[in-house]
């Protein structure tokens, strides 16, 4: 049984991260990752069934940090989580996979439809997520990849930094649980281990730049 009915999932194939350079953890070489993932011919949509269980394909993530002064936004993964393998981890990131509604969304010609694509899913995915109550700009700081268990050895993350003016953020689904601001330093050190493991590799990214 399709637990994820039939949803496709933007990917691309491991061979072509080994071939740009292959990393654990953070990069913050952007420009060069994402202007060949996103590369027309480099990725495809497949079904997420298939796709979550095999490590030759790795699902486009974006992962939206919001952060306001020395606080991020933060909250714990119910339930309803789309994966149910991170249910009960705490979690620093908006986000999720890029779907074909999105490419339909974006309307770009074919020089800069997989980008802005990639962005149409940025914009959803926070828009079905959470409230935010005043202007942000989601900016790309680094990606990340973690091939230390399962969930992450199918998935490749974008890191998004939105900086608020204040704590103007609330959830909208249902999946969201426990959340607010709580101070990077805190996550960082005597709460970290309350986080998810993507969670734990960005905020020790955010703890070090602060």
């Amino acid at each position: 049984m399709d637990k994820y009915k039939g949803e496709k999932v933007l990917v691309f194939k491991r061979p072509l991260f080994e071939q740009l350079g292959y990393f654990n953890g953070t990069s913050g070489d952007t420009e060069k990752y994402m202007n060949e993932i996103l590369k027309k011919g480099n990725n495809h949509f497949h079904l997420r069934i298939d796709a979550e269980s095999d490590p030759s394909l790795k699902q486009l993530i974006p992962y939206v940090v919001f952060k306001y002064n020395n606080e991020v936004f933060s909250y714990v993964r119910g339930k309803k989580a789309g994966e149910t393998r991170l249910v009960g981890n705490r979690s620093i990131g908006i986000g999720g996979h890029v779907n074909p509604i999105d490419r339909q969304t974006a309307q770009a010609d074919d020089i800069s439809e997989d980008m802005a694509t990639y962005i149409e899913a940025v914009k959803r995915e926070i828009d079905e997520e959470v409230i935010v109550e005043s202007e942000f700009d989601p900016k790309i700081v680094a990606l990340l990849n973690d091939d230390s268990n399962e969930v992450g050895k199918v998935h490749f993350g974008i890191i998004h930094v939105c900086e608020l003016q204040g704590r103007h953020v609330k959830k909208r689904e249902q999946q969201i649980t426990e959340s607010g601001f709580i101070k990077i330093a805190d996550l960082a050190g005597p709460r970290r281990d309350e986080l998810e493991s993507w969670s734990q590799i960005a905020i020790d990214l955010l703890n070090t730049s602060l």
